[in-house]
């Protein structure tokens, strides 16, 4: 069989790439296990410059890159230029910095010298999603390469051209053979993988359903996993918000990558002494946005990755419509042009029992939420079973980090934007996943911590 690689803009066919069987799968873990055993023995220096010099194609490539990230699962070409810029920094942040994150830690044991010590652990399966095609597989790759394991990609079907590249990236660095490997499977061939021997470990990034039949198949194998998941992400704006700065944010938070990211805000909780000039400001900010070719330096937003997803969308804000939301702008997939494109769409009066409050709308569609003070409003964001990030405004710190406390999220930011940073951990709770990537917390995840007393 073949993975298509589809232009979203246009619904037009780019290439078609060879399937790997499950036997051919196998193979490439067994040399990716093989070439663990020498890996694993090189030291630090040496895997930093490998890592430095992959830094430096992504940087002399981004042009290139970037356009085939925008051509392929649809990303405003800026944001793509940002995105390639990202990999190249974390992977000069963990070059120069996994060697003090995973050294040797002494412990007192009275007379008896003691110390842990982390190991790699070997092959590890990164099942990767389409939306940041590129940062998603570096933020895993740079920190597990700089432990000493090795990588197998698998990532999503809509981006084989960009896992293509990804493979070249690391083999024209110089990084041994079978290190990292590009595996263009399907999903039930990586289910093959999870259950060999040989495999160590498995991270998934992607939807809830993904993540618990990789969680499943992880616990029936015992293998160690990572799972970040999906996200509704609250942005709580108190009556006493900088509001310029914050509505600004707030139209890329929910808007960035076409309102397709785990971190996107998406519930808009507005405490109500605030609410009618927010709701007027933001809804004239998103309507202004212009909608089309994701090469177009011109336009906010591209299109959707796939025709699923705008369905998905449609249904989501018809089902909320239907049970009492107002639809203030856009609401609507475009249809006077080829390609998955929805329209901007800010929906008012989001109440329980609605798919935009209830669940993750993976698009550009932001839904308004009525908070009658500063406790309802952090009932209203921990109401949902995702935990993933949030983002509070206010005027006021001590009302922030008070809140901060009770929010039921892996992360939670203060006036600014949801974001991944190589210096901070990158991660939820509830459905939305366990186990951390980036900072010092993420490169542990994949290493053995080795207790060793001397007697």
């Amino acid at each position: 069989m073949a993975i298509e690689s589809v232009d979203p803009a246009t619904g037009e066919l780019l290439e078609a790439f060879d399937e790997l069987s499950p036997a051919e799968a196998e193979a490439v873990l067994k040399k990716a296990h093989k070439a663990f055993s020498s890996w694993r023995r090189t030291d630090f220096a040496e895997r930093r410059g490998l890592l430095l010099r992959a830094a430096d194609i992504l940087a002399e490539g981004k042009k290139d890159l970037a356009r085939l990230m925008s051509v392929e699962m649809g990303k405003p070409l800026v944001q793509a230029e940002a995105e390639i810029d990202k990999c190249a920094a974390v992977c000069v942040h963990y070059a120069w910095n996994a060697e003090k994150l995973l050294i040797q830690e002494s412990v007192d044991l009275d007379s008896l010298p003691g110390y842990v010590r982390f190991d790699p652990l070997g092959p590890v399966l990164a099942i990767m999603p389409w939306n940041f095609p590129f940062w998603q597989v570096f933020r895993f790759a740079a920190p597990a390469l700089m432990a000493g394991n090795v990588c197998l990609l698998k990532h999503a079907s809509g981006v084989p051209g960009c896992a293509q590249r990804i493979g070249e990236i690391f083999k024209n660095a110089g990084f041994p053979k079978h290190v990292f490997c590009n595996l263009p499977i399907s999903a039930g061939t990586a289910e093959t993988l999870l259950a060999h021997p040989l495999l160590a470990a498995v991270t998934l990034t992607g939807s809830e359903a993904a993540g618990r039949r990789v969680a499943e198949l992880a616990g029936r194998n015992l293998k160690k996993i990572v799972l970040e998941l999906g996200g509704s992400d609250p942005f709580i704006v108190l009556d006493d918000a900088p509001l310029p700065t914050c509505l600004l944010t707030a139209v890329s938070a929910r808007m960035i990558n076409n309102g397709q990211s785990c971190i996107a805000a998406k519930r808009f909780i507005v405490e109500a002494g605030i609410l009618d000039r927010f709701r007027s400001e933001f809804v004239k900010a998103v309507s202004a946005l212009k909608v089309g070719d994701p090469l177009d330096m011109g336009n906010d937003l591209g299109p959707l990755a796939r025709a699923d997803l705008v369905d998905e969308l449609e249904r989501q804000v018809q089902e909320s419509v239907r049970r009492g939301a107002r639809v203030l702008t856009g609401g609507k997939r475009l249809g006077d042009r080829p390609g998955f494109f929805f329209q901007p769409t800010v929906l008012d009066d989001v109440r329980p029992g609605m798919p935009a409050y209830d669940e993750e709308l993976f698009g550009p569609v932001a839904a308004l939420i009525r908070a009658s003070d500063e406790a309802d409003a952090v009932r209203i964001a921990n109401d949902t079973r995702f935990g993933l990030g949030a983002s509070v405004w206010t005027h006021d710190r001590q009302r922030a980090e008070r809140m901060a406390a009770d929010i039921e999220a892996g992360m939670v930011f203060i006036n600014g934007m949801v974001r991944s940073d190589p210096r901070l951990p990158f991660g939820g709770i509830k459905n939305s996943g366990f186990g951390r990537e980036l900072s010092s917390y993420g490169i542990k995840e994949f290493v053995n911590i080795k207790t060793v007393v001397i007697s």
